[in-house]
């Protein structure tokens, strides 16, 4: 019984590094699409607003997935109930960005 309550410990450490290092990751990566957007807007660049969006979309879909991951350790129903609400609006977001991008490279390209 001890092997599996170490295995239980090291299985969930793991997985909170995962969500650790996918939250990281989604952070870095909106404050480099922050950081290139601010440069865009003072060169004037036009695609300053799809760069952002694309950068948008991609942290927050490393965001979600850091959720999706925590899912494996939750134990408790409200738990699930507010990550499945937090993934659903992460999923919405990413949704209307995706929708914001496809707008945004038909105006660039007619």
């Amino acid at each position: 019984m001890e092997l599996l309550e170490h295995m239980e410990v090291i299985f969930k450490l793991a997985v909170q590094y995962g969500v650790l290092l996918m939250e990281c990751v989604g952070v870095v990566i909106l404050m480099v699409t922050t950081a290139k957007s601010i440069w865009g807007c003072i060169k004037r660049d036009p695609h300053v607003r799809l760069t952002l969006a694309q950068g948008i979309a991609l942290a927050l879909e490393f965001k979600m997935g850091g959720e999706v991951l925590r899912t494996v350790i939750v134990r408790e129903t409200n738990e699930l109930i507010i990550l499945g609400a937090i993934i659903l609006l992460r999923g919405a977001l990413t949704f209307l960005i995706h929708w914001e991008i496809g707008n945004e490279e038909k105006h660039l390209g007619g």
